[in-house]
């Protein structure tokens, strides 16, 4: 859930304070977004904070506080509720910010927490308390701690979810070395009731200071209570500051002094960056939307006023509906005209028609910032390499954020005048005054932006190129940005503050120009303030529809108003910030409209429409897709209430204010993007025998789709897939040097000479034998001797003779069995039975040697793992664990490893060895890791990735293998991320998981729907084949079980979950029926996968072909990879054992091992193979 994300900027004193009450957007910003965590749901809940600073609360200090669900925070641990409530003062110090009994079971209330110290946070508190206590010295915080009570009702009132009165407020404790300070927020429309239930009995909600003594805010009198939202003591309705301990002497809790609103003072609200996570390309269902139009040739808009433009964004051509419906938004309808048609967006939504978006809904744009800018003098230019940019715009009040990462520090601070780099949102989504339109209603969203900037006096210039490419289907819109030119140098730790200007707008016919002066101040670190000029010119082109009438009335020219500006760098997350309010009106001065729609001080729901009525009456409607009374409002779940609202042989699948169709399986949409009609069936002569390939034991025939095929040769022949011939792998030197080489068709086999041990690709000279082995060969020796040394295991078996097992290492095999007796038991590294593993007659013990305990965690974002089996899977922010007993989830036990906030987290592996767990993800993109024993997290790969969605860790060579579905490869290095390769780029759409099996063999998924498949080589990238092709649709899941030795995947689009023995190819299916699968792993004789549509994780018995048990993480919301932590590590033979004496990249393959060199080199590396 995202709530409250319109808010996270510095509280800058610049603008006449409001006197209007309070709104639950004026608080802090909140939410998960904000990085907060989730106090759990119910009626008495409790969590221990540790603080990275401590708090002062009347003559103490505190290193630990304790949040409640019953609006407090307590710095002693609480005593149930039926010892306070009602029963003031506490017995333990508390916080009140709104006492009572209050419940959130429903899970429709929350309690969101946190502490923080981003500077703008800090900058923020020092406001309020600056504000409270005018004649007080400047302060300065150090930290805050952040509480916000959101919809929590009283607990025992009827009614269910919107239907109960529920009251959101905030409590924010901010510290200075010497004082703590509590911020309380009560807006108005956040407090529906003043009383709640305390023992059969009505008590009005208390607000005050507990300890020992007891500084009550608020009386019994009701009037008291509700006077919080109307009154203040920091000169803003609603907002209550008090000065709650100091040290080194405390004499009484300090209400602040300013009692009215005041307007002597000035004041901006916080306005905050909101950054959605970027979602990978996977293979959702998706609803048809219009093509993109490609132009033929692109063209550079030159600024040069006397130039003619001819820029190809798109064409309306001259044809009709009927073949040109769907190249409409899906929100729009098609009009024919006498020479064309044009696109109309419908009502509840605008746009040009090509695109449309809901009105009131708010918009995100995602996209690339490329270029080379110099700063200053500098002779080298500083390099924007694909950065991320991301912008959002809250539409019904016109509040536009951007946001771009990876700015160094060098460049980050001169960046700060150029508020308009994304500041083309706010145009195209500008609030809109009587009579005008913004950017998108206009042009829509696809369209190219150049503008020139010159800087003053230095007469530096910058460029600025854009290309629009229309709404994604997330509803995105995307955007590709090139910068090239030089910048003025703004010193490091300095400010820049850009006053409020206004920008006419010429429009024109597929064209807008405009042309302004841009006013800066910076402050220096020594205080030292400049004033700089830009100048700033640009020019809009895109394609109108030439038959649109409506284009003749459009105003000529228009005036964008754009105020309450903030700019900043954060240095230390690299990030460059913008925010601003755009207005876009008449040119002509005159009374500013007064209607809150237009001013936008409405408090409606960020995804509700604002609606003027007379005067400054107004509604809040909700936008399409969503319902609810506007002032809040929930996505409409269109498949659940209309379940045949996509028509027959299709599947819905919602999304966030809307839904999308997908046809089922061996259905496609037809010329009206609507109907779901059959394809024709295309003939498999693989699968019926009628191709031409050499012989099954030669040559192996692939389906490609429709009715074609390709012959390939199998790995030990050669040839063109119609006739192949044996390889003599012999003449290639093979096997080690102390063996002998055998031809065979197909293959070939290595055996050690005498007094050599190996499998022939690797001899050594006998070794020592091992424990276990001289036992074995004592007993061999004795056959017929009853007994064997008394050393062995106990309690011995009674009858019989009894051999032990080795491995082909020499070590005792976990598991040994007595086949006279029938019995099986675990034994330790030294062949002691384990106690308690002893099974009966048909049944086999799973053994497994067991870590020793692990410690603490020196991170609060890392939660150790405790011994034992566990499943590991991802959502987005988060990495979960749930422990395995057995077969069985120990759901109880869940909980979060690892969080990783702002993050999309994909594809989960485990490296059995160091305990380490792997991660990709997809909003930077990197992939890292950290150890399950806590510690710090470490970022292996971080560039030239795009989408890396499937991740393997090989334990015994040291590697990790990952795809990226963006890219369409795949690529292996050394588990720190050194020595990367490309092992394919081509034949791959979109690739997902992939898996490997000891035995030097490479699978992954491709789940390319016009040709799904699966296929294998070696680790080293040689011998590729198509294992897969037949019924397959959305093969998302895939996992290799290296005890059954069975490749098993979980199929989206078949909703199958399937298992193969890749050497026989005999395939059988577990499960059908299934859902959305997204990832799978196996474990014993159980597979587990993640499924997208149950938000859950399942479990399946492949020995009973059915689902056993399912597990809902607290967070419902998209599950993705899955992995599995295993208390010992696969037993098997290391081809890379010391890297194989290679050089650099160790790549096993089937029998043996290659070294290989990657993509950089240094010169020094030679491929080999062995």
């Amino acid at each position: 859930m995202y709530r409250h994300n319109h808010k996270r900027w510095t509280i800058v004193f610049v603008i006449a304070l409001s006197v209007s009450s309070l709104s639950i957007r004026d608080m802090f910003d909140y939410g998960e977004q904000a990085g907060d965590q989730l106090l759990e749901f119910g009626t008495d809940q409790t969590q221990e904070l540790h603080l990275n600073r401590s708090m002062f609360f009347f003559d103490r200090e505190y290193d630990t506080i304790y949040i409640n669900t019953n609006g407090f925070l307590a710095v002693e641990e609480p005593m149930a509720e039926s010892e306070y409530l009602g029963k003031m003062p506490a017995s333990f110090g508390m916080i009140a910010a709104f006492l009572g009994d209050l419940d959130n079971s429903d899970e429709v209330g929350k309690v969101y927490y946190r502490q923080d110290s981003i500077p703008y946070v800090l900058q923020q508190t020092e406001g309020h308390i600056s504000q409270a206590f005018p004649d007080d010295n400047k302060l300065e915080s150090i930290h805050a701690i952040i509480v916000t009570w959101e919809n929590l009702a009283a607990h025992g009132t009827p009614g269910e979810g919107q239907d109960r009165e529920r009251n959101t407020f905030q409590l924010v404790v901010a510290s200075t070395e010497s004082a703590s300070y509590a911020i309380m927020f009560y807006p108005s429309e956040g407090l529906q009731y003043v009383s709640t239930i305390v023992e059969g009995q009505r008590e009005s909600v208390q607000a005050g200071f507990s300890q020992g003594t007891y500084y009550r805010i608020t009386t019994e009198d009701e009037a008291s209570i509700r006077r919080l939202s109307e009154g203040t003591n920091s000169g803003r309705h609603g907002v209550w500051v008090y000065e709650i301990g100091t040290s080194p002497a405390f004499t009484s809790i300090n209400p602040g002094q300013v009692t009215g609103p005041t307007l002597e003072e000035d004041y901006r609200p916080n306005y905050p960056f909101v950054s959605e996570p970027a979602q990978p390309r996977y293979p959702e269902p998706i609803h048809p939307q219009p093509p993109l139009y490609q132009p033929q040739t692109p063209q550079v808009v030159i600024l040069d006023e006397d130039d003619d433009l001819n820029v190809d964004v798109f064409a309306y051509k001259s044809e009709t509906c009927a073949s040109n419906r769907q190249k409409c938004s899906s929100f729009a309808d098609c009009e024919d005209y006498t020479n064309g048609y044009c696109c109309h967006c419908r009502p509840g939504f605008y746009g040009n028609g090509k695109d449309c978006v809901a009105e009131g809904k708010p918009q995100r744009m995602n996209g690339k910032v490329n270029g080379s800018v110099f700063v200053g003098n500098s002779p080298s230019p500083l390099e924007f390499s694909s950065n991320d940019l991301h912008s959002y715009v809250v539409a019904n009040d016109g509040r536009a954020y951007v946001a771009i990462s990876t700015i160094p520090a060098g460049l980050g601070p001169s960046l700060q005048p150029l508020s308009s780099l994304g500041g083309v949102i706010g145009w195209a989504f500008a609030l809109e005054q009587p009579g005008y339109e913004n950017g998108f209603s206009i042009v829509g969203g696809k369209f190219t932006r150049k503008a020139d900037v010159t800087f003053l006096p230095g007469n530096e210039r910058l460029t600025i190129e854009q290309k629009f490419k229309g709404i994604d289907e997330h509803d995105h819109l995307v955007v590709s940005t090139q910068l090239e030119g030089r910048l003025p140098e703004v010193s490091p730790g300095s400010t820049v503050q850009i006053e409020s200007y206004k920008e006419l707008y010429q429009y024109g016919i597929n064209s807008i120009t405009s042309f302004s002066n841009r006013d800066y101040t910076v402050t220096l670190p020594d205080g030292s303030v400049q004033t700089k000029t830009y100048q700033w010119r640009q020019i809009i082109t895109y394609q109108s529809c030439p038959h649109d009438q409506s284009i003749k009335t459009m105003q000529p020219t228009q005036q964008l108003s754009v105020d309450q500006i903030f700019v900043m760098y954060d240095s230390g997350n690299q990030l460059i910030r913008y925010a601003m309010s755009n207005k876009i009106g008449s040119i002509h001065s005159g009374p500013p409209e007064q209607n809150p729609c237009f001013t936008g001080r409405h408090g409606c729901d960020t995804n509700a429409a604002c609606r003027p009525g007379d005067g400054i009456q107004f509604t809040c409607v909700c936008a399409t897709g969503f319902s609810g009374d506007g002032r809040q409002c929930y996505d409409i779940d269109e498949c659940r209430e209309i379940p045949e609202i996509c028509g027959s042989h299709a599947i819905c699948n919602n999304q966030l204010g809307t839904f999308r169709c997908e046809c089922v399986d061996g259905f496609q949409f037809s010329s009206d993007g609507k109907t779901c009609v059959e394809l024709s069936q295309p003939i498999n002569h693989c699968q019926r025998g009628t191709d031409n390939c050499d012989i099954p034991e030669r040559a192996l025939c692939s389906y490609t789709g429709a009715s074609s095929f390709i012959c390939s040769c199998l790995p030990g022949f050669v040839g063109d897939g119609y006739n192949c011939q044996d390889i003599d792998e012999c003449e290639q030197s093979r096997c080690h040097r102390d063996a002998v080489c055998y031809n065979s068709q197909g293959s070939f086999t290595c055996q050690c000479l005498p007094n050599f041990h190996g499998n022939g690709f690797h001899c050594a000279p006998e070794r020592e034998k091992t424990q276990c082995e001289r036992d074995r060969e004592i007993i061999q020796a004795s056959y017929n001797t009853p007994s064997f040394p008394v050393s062995f295991f106990r309690p011995r078996p009674a009858t019989g003779q009894y051999v032990p097992t080795c491995d082909h290492h020499g070590a005792y095999e976990p598991t040994q069995c007595h086949d006279s007796i029938r019995q099986c038991w675990c034994v330790d590294s030294n062949g002691q039975e384990i106690p308690n593993t002893r099974t009966g007659p048909g049944q086999r013990p799973l053994c497994k040697v067991v870590p020793p305990p692990i410690g603490p965690t020196p991170r609060p974002d890392v939660s150790p793992v405790a011994p034992g089996t566990h499943l590991l899977f991802s959502q987005s922010g988060k990495i979960e664990h749930i422990p395995l007993d057995g077969y069985s989830l120990k759901k109880q036990e869940a909980k979060a490893l690892l969080h990783l906030p702002d993050r999309v987290v994909v594809a989960v592996a485990y490296d059995c060895l160091e305990k380490m767990v792997y991660w990709t993800e997809i909003t930077g993109p990197s992939i890292s890791r950290a150890n399950l024993e806590g510690g710090d997290t470490n970022s292996l790969v971080t560039t030239d990735l795009e989408s890396p969605e499937g991740l393997a860790v090989d334990h015994l060579a040291r590697l990790m293998f990952w795809t990226d579905s963006m890219k369409n490869s795949i690529e292996v290095a050394k588990l720190d991320g050194s020595q990367r390769r490309v092992l394919f780029d081509t034949d791959l759409v979109n690739p997902r998981q992939v898996v490997f099996c000891t035995n030097g063999r490479l699978y992954w998924a491709d789940w390319n729907r016009e040709g799904p498949k699966i296929e294998m080589s070696n680790m080293d990238g040689t011998d590729r084949t198509v294992l897969v092709k037949d019924d397959l649709a959305l093969p998302n899941g895939l996992t290799y079980d290296s005890e059954s030795q069975q490749l098993c995947w979980a199929d989206a689009g078949t909703r199958k979950v399937e298992c193969m023995d890749p050497n026989s190819r005999n395939r059988r299916e577990i499960v059908e029926g299934i859902q959305y699968p997204f990832a799978i792993v196996a474990h014993g004789r159980n597979l587990y996968y993640t499924d997208w549509r149950r938000e859950a994780v399942v479990a399946v018995d492949r020995t009973m072909a059915r689902e056993t048990d399912e597990f809902l993480p607290q967070k419902r919301s998209r599950v993705y990879g899955i992995s599995i932590t295993t208390t010992q590590c696969p037993q098997a033979y290391n081809y890379c054992l010391n890297n194989g004496g290679c050089s650099h990249l160790c790549l096993p393959r089937h029998g043996g091992f290659t070294c290989r060199c990657p993509d950089v080199m240094d010169g020094t590396c030679v491929d080999r193979n062995f």
